[in-house]
This record gives structure tokens, C-alpha cells and sequence, in this order.
């Protein structure tokens, strides 16, 4: 990690990768931003997915969440929303915010999902929750396109999301 921060690419590159081949997720992970970012290596995403997947599957919210950005925009892999919801999902369920604040805009756009603007406004709620400005900007957004009623009810959607450690969601 001092040599990712130093930008010393070819030293983390070189300790990253037999951590990664033996299992380790966080190496995978950084192998995954190194490909995805062309830091050290060739801009590769294909290979980013790769790293990013072995990651995702241990449970590594980073990782699931990055998987979910590729497949959301088509990067390495073929675009398929419902992929990418999967993986922001089980990122927003370990209080992942910024997977949490793109639930909340998938809910609000219809992207594969129902259109539900509680359901928006509950992963906005969580996501501002954990600290992310635009988490913030977007349940004010939502706040302005429903009723009080409905506020009350992703409120309180929120509120049990939390209580149950992320398993009852609304969802």
C-alpha cells in the first residue's frame, strides 16, 4: 500500500499479485483499480472484472461495488443492469454509500426496477447516513417529487434497514 501511495506502481504490482493468486481480496482489489485505472499496468478492464469479481465473491464491499460500476457501464464486461444492481446491492448491504446512493438512483430512474421513489429515497437516507454528500443532494431531490407520507415511510424503511444490519431493506 506505501508503494500504491508513493506511486511506485511496479513495486505494489509485485507485491499485490502473489497475494492476490493466493486469495488475498484487498490485493485483488487494488490489482482490480490498478488494470481499471492503467496505473503500473495497460489500462486493461477485462482483467480489471477479474480482479474486481475474485474480490466481490469473498464479500469485499469495494470490490462488489467497482463490479457493479462495470457492469453498469459496460466496462470489461457486456452492460447488464441487473448484474450491476446485484453487485450494488450486496456492496450497499455492508454500508457501502456510494453503492447505496446508486441503489437510490436506480429506484428513481426505473432502471431495471420498478420505478419507487420510497425505495430511492430509503438508499439516498442510508447513503447520506454513511457520510456521502450525494446521498444528501439526491433525497432532497426525491423529497421534492413525493409527499410527507411517503418521506415518513422511507424514513422509517431506513430506520429498519439499519435496525437489521442491512437484511430488511424494503426490498
Amino acid at each position: 500500500m506505501d508503494a500504491l501511495e508513493k506511486g511506485d506502481y511496479q513495486t505494489a504490482l509485485n507485491e499485490f499479485k502473489p497475494l492476490a493468486q493466493q486469495g488475498n481480496a484487498v490485493a485483488q482489489y487494488e490489482l482490480g483499480i490498478m488494470h481499471d485505472n492503467g496505473e503500473g499496468v495497460e489500462q486493461n478492464y477485462k482483467a480489471a472484472v477479474k480482479w474486481y469479481r475474485l474480490a466481490a465473491e469473498q464479500g469485499y464491499a469495494n470490490a462488489q461495488y467497482n463490479l457493479g460500476a462495470m457492469y453498469r457501464h459496460g466496462d470489461g464486461v457486456l452492460q447488464d443492469g441487473k448484474q450491476a444492481l446485484k453487485w450494488y446491492r450486496l456492496a450497499a448491504q455492508q454500508g457501502n454509500a456510494r453503492a447505496q446512493h446508486n441503489l437510490g438512483v436506480i429506484y428513481v430512474k426505473g432502471n431495471d426496477v420498478l420505478q419507487n421513489y420510497i425505495l430511492g429515497h430509503m438508499w439516498a437516507n442510508l447513503a447520506a447516513y454513511n457520510g456521502l454528500d450525494n446521498g444528501k443532494k439526491l433525497r432532497k431531490a426525491i423529497a421534492k417529487k413525493i409527499n410527507l407520507n411517503q418521506i415518513a415511510e422511507a424514513q422509517k424503511l431506513a430506520q429498519q434497514c439499519l435496525d437489521s444490519n442491512y437484511t430488511n431493506c424494503g426490498e
